[in-house]
Order: structure tokens, then sequence, then C-alpha cells
């Protein structure tokens, strides 16, 4: 029985808004976006110089003799200025990533998409390359200039001056994040080491080391200088699920389409007042809310998904206002419930909503919760595992032993003394060979010998029985007392 043809269905060009027939795979272009300046750039390059502050900053910033946050991956510790977490501590960045979650839904029901339009990473290097890009290539119009030209020295001279520029701003970036794994002073070390610039014997960076940075390097380089946009409207899962978020009452970007149609030039002489009189709205289609928008769409076509909420069209149109001597607010941030039935956007039953309460109450319940964890923490970690190899076994005078292992774990940056002892059963005794002595956050695996007498493991007849392990830290004048309780089980052969 032969194999019947494949058959192959051609893709036909679809049609755009304005009736052409446009191909499927037609290349985009590339969204120069004008630079812009006001209120709201202000407040957007405020948050960029706030996060990277702190995100370049803190890998340098000396804690107890090491960086304040450290990733330390193969030693499996975590430093995050006093604290010492383990991987047993995984919990709490659970309860970090909830309470961020949480967070973003709660600011995204009462404000709409602060974090895209201005905390978010790829917003934020987006910010930092086209401000790069202005400064070498000109703004808008002379971006646009150059690309139409042909190549030549001029143009490779701009080219490859924003590139250099975007590729160190990359590297650095990767440089600092892996800083937060390998101390970053001696991370710088090893790179100078590759310029020779180290001092004698220094070594260069490992292979993931050297992998990390040059990948996070170039993904920044290429996020930022390149895809931009591209993120945000197909690759970020947050412009998809946030209309499950979404109701009439969030903040968004909005443009008065009832203030400013009917579009039209007019000259800058028409006042305000006399708009009606010519059939003119307050719009005097300029697009440069068009030309200002990161992501390339015209806000008075309505709510899209692939606005961010960056505010760029508004205070570009209200500079437009100003000169026309119009009133402000043409586009602005309102609410849809706002648009339809002029609700403000300050009013307290929009931020009182049922949404938001619940949202804010679970928020702050998991806060509290997060909070006093780590305020009730211990300083001391155990974790005991039975000695596989011999359950139990009888030794001097009749006395039946089990052998444990205590995985003792000091979360403090001191040198601590511990004392092992157990409870639950009558007349067992811990036997520990030496003094348990820990280094600063220091993790070690103490061999313990519980023995239980004769006349107590006849009363509790064969089989497993329940014991604690009580590990006490005694207080020294630094540090207070600390004491953790691991139950475990006592073996009694028959």
């Amino acid at each position: 029985m032969s194999r019947p043809a494949s058959r192959v269905i051609p893709i036909e060009p679809v049609s755009d808004d304005t009736g052409e027939m446009v191909s499927l795979y037609a290349k985009q272009a590339t969204i120069h976006a004008r630079s812009v300046h006001g209120w709201f750039a202000a407040w957007r390059w405020a948050l960029v110089w706030a996060t990277q502050l702190v995100f370049y900053g803190l890998p340098w910033l000396p804690w107890n003799g090491r960086p304040a946050v450290l990733f330390d991956l193969g030693a499996r510790r975590f430093y995050i200025f006093d604290l010492v977490l383990y991987p047993q501590d995984f919990i709490f960045l659970t309860g970090l990533l909830i309470l961020s979650a949480y967070g973003l839904f709660l600011f995204t029901a009462v404000a709409g998409r602060l974090w895209c339009g201005y905390a978010c990473p790829q917003t934020v290097y987006t910010e930092i390359f086209m401000w790069v890009e202005h400064h070498i290539e000109g703004d808008r119009q002379a971006r646009l200039k150059l690309d139409a030209a042909p190549w030549g020295a001029a143009k490779l001279a701009r080219r490859s001056a924003k590139h250099a520029v975007w590729l160190a701003i990359g590297l650095w970036t990767g440089f600092t994040f892996v800083g937060y794994f390998t101390p970053i002073r001696e991370l710088g070390s090893e790179a100078l080491s590759l310029f020779g610039l180290a001092g004698p014997g220094a070594a260069g960076p490992g292979p993931w080391e050297a992998f990390w940075v040059l990948f996070y390097g170039f993904a920044t380089y290429g996020n930022a200088g390149f895809m931009r946009e591209q993120v945000c409207k197909y690759m970020c899962p947050y412009a998809r699920f946030q209309s499950a978020i979404f109701d009439h009452d969030p903040l968004i970007i909005s443009n008065d389409n009832a203030r400013g149609a009917p579009r039209g030039s007019r000259p800058r002489s028409l006042a305000h007042d006399a708009l009606a009189t010519q059939g003119k709205g307050d719009c005097i289609d300029c697009t440069l809310c068009v030309q200002v928008c990161p992501t390339g769409i015209d806000i008075r076509e309505g709510l899209q998904y692939e606005c961010i909420g960056c505010a760029a069209c508004i205070d570009v149109c209200n500079g437009v206002m100003d000169k026309m001597a119009y009133p402000r607010g043409l586009i602005r941030y309102a609410t849809q419930n706002g648009l339809t039935s002029g609700q403000s956007a300050l009013d307290w039953r929009r931020v009182f909503r049922p949404r938001v309460l619940i949202y804010g109450v679970i928020l702050l319940l998991i806060s509290v919760g997060f909070v006093t964890s780590l305020a009730l923490r211990s300083p001391l970690r155990v974790d005991v595992v039975r000695d596989r190899s011999t359950l139990a076994r009888l030794v001097d005078e009749g006395h039946i032993e089990n052998v444990y292992r205590l995985q003792v774990m000091n979360a403090t940056e001191s040198a601590q003394r511990y004392k092992v002892a157990v409870s639950g059963i009558a007349g067992a005794q811990a036997q520990v060979r030496g003094e348990v002595l820990l280094a600063p956050a220091e993790s070690r695996w103490v061999p313990v010998a519980v023995q239980v007498p004769p006349q107590s493991a006849a009363a509790l007849g064969p089989g497993a029985h329940p014991l604690r392990f009580e590990i006490t830290r005694e207080a020294d004048g630094v540090q207070p007392a600390a004491s953790v309780s691991e139950k475990s089980t006592f073996v009694v052969p028959r």
C-alpha cells in the first residue's frame, strides 16, 4: 500500500488595518522611540538609578569580611547581611516568592502595570540602552536617517561605538550577577589575571563563572539592545495573564477619546474655547504619543496588552497641551470606569474593593508570618541521620547502643560550642567523641552513640521507641542561649 503524497498548504498574505496585503513573514520595522522628558520620565529614571545602585552595589558592600549578599553554592551557604541560611531554609525563598507574587497582584489591581513601566529589569535596561543610543546616534529622526544612510566611516563609527558601550554594560551586568555567587573582589582578581593585571600566580575565572558572565552579559545585550519590546509582547507571560487580574478599576494609560476627537491639525492661535465651533477635538494628531512609545502602539486606539504603562505618552502629550495652551490630561492615568462614568482615580471605593482587600489581607498575613519566622529562627540547625550499618548492638555491661550522625549547622558568624543530650528514654546517655566546636557558619557531621541501660531496654521491649536529641548552646555574653530538639527513634533488638 503506497503512502499518499503530503499536501503543502500555502500561506497566503493577509490584509492589515488599511486593507493592504502584508506577508506573515514580513520583517518588523525597528522601533526608534523618541526621547521624552517630564514628570513620569523623571520617576522612571529615579527607579533606574535606585534599582541599579542596589544591584551593582550590594556585591561590593563589605559585611563581616565578606560581601553583604553572597550565595555560596559550593559551600551551601547563603549570606544576606547578618543572616546565614542553609539549603534547609529554602522555605524562606518560597515565602519571598509568594510575597512578590501577591505584591504584584495587589499593586496591579490598584495601580495597573507599575512594575512593567518603572522597575522591570527589561524596562530598566532598555531605558539605559536607549539612553546610550540617543547620545551616540542621536534622537529618533537622526537614527532613522542613519538607518537609511549607506554604510560609511561615520555610520560604522557610530554603530561600533554604540555596540561597544552596550557590550560593556552587558558584560559588567553579567560580572555583577556572578558576583552574587562568587565574592566579587575575588572574581575581579580572576578577571584581571586574564589581562595580566593581577598579581603573580593569580588564576583566571573558572569555566562556570566565565560561562555565566558571558551568558548573562550577552542576554542583557540581546534583550535590551535588540529584542526590547519583543520580550514584553511575546516572551513575558505577565502581559498575557494580566487580563485575569484587570477589571475596570486598575489605573491604565488612557486617551480621553471624547475630548480628543475629532483629531486634526490647527493653528496654535486657535483658542481652546473655539475648538467646538471648528469641529476639532483637543488632539492635534501630532503622533508624538506613538513616536515615544517603546512598544510602538497607538494609545489613542484604546487599551492594548502591549502597553507597559511607562507613561511616556502622557509626558509628551502634556508637553503638547502646554504649547497649545490646552488643559493637560488628554492622555492620563485613569480607570475604565473613570472614563465612562467620571469616577475619580482617587475614589476610595476603587481602592478598597473586595479584590484589593483580599489581596491585601493575604499579603499582610504572609508578611507577618515571614517576618515572624525570620525573627524566631534559631541560629542552630540540626539534622539527625541513623547509622544504617548497625541499627542496634549490645555493648559493655549489657547496654544497648544505637549510633547516629547529627549534622550540626552553625547559622552565626562566630565560633560556637554545643552540648548534645537525649531525652524520652529513662537512663539514656549520649556519647560524643570530643567537643562539638564549630567555626563561623560551619556545618559538620557529628557521630553520636546513644546507650540505654539493660533495665530500661527490658522495660521498653523490642522495637523502635521515640527519642529526642537536645542540642544546646550556652550564652556567652555575645550570643544568647539557643537550643534545638530533634526527634528520632531508638531500636531495642529482640
